[in-house]
């Protein structure tokens, strides 16, 4: 019966883990505060539940800050048109999105502008959550050729 009770209470505890390290946009980001940043990336993680890059960026002192910037999953990304090469690190980009709530140089990128001027959206500018504002931003954005999937 010890066992038992140890075995249950170990299943939930690993159970819960998943639950845990998902969160909602809502939970992390604020809508209402909009970031554009330009910068190089430093760092690309194409991993679930949600792929991360992180970009330096310069202040208005000139000062270096590293953004870590979240997108969606890998798999929603690829239907978006990314793929892992879309990105590489030294690349120069342009990052539209929304800070994270506590103030942290952490975002939730939206759009992202390669230096050639190609621009790769995260969601469709119908479920973003900036779009139920009046004054929202049209975000156009286009598919990566097929080529770059491999």
């Amino acid at each position: 019966m010890k066992n038992m009770r140890f075995a249950a209470g170990a299943w939930l505890l690993l159970a819960s883990v998943p639950a845990i390290a998902h969160h909602s946009f809502a939970a992390e980001f604020d809508a209402s505060k909009p970031v554009k940043l330009t910068g190089t990336v430093t760092k690309i993680e194409w991993m679930n539940p949600h792929a991360y890059f992180y970009i330096d960026v310069k202040d208005q002192s000139g000062k270096v800050i590293n953004w870590g910037m979240e997108m969606g999953s890998p798999n929603g990304l690829m239907r978006q048109g990314w793929s892992r090469n879309s990105m590489k690190i030294g690349d120069e980009v342009t990052v539209e999105g929304s800070r994270a709530k506590d103030g942290s140089n952490i975002g939730n990128a939206r759009s992202v502008t390669l230096t050639g001027g190609q621009r790769l959206c995260r969601i469709e500018p119908e479920s973003d959550p900036v779009s139920i504002r009046p004054h929202r931003m049209e975000i156009r954005c286009v598919r990566v050729s097929p080529a770059d999937l491999f």
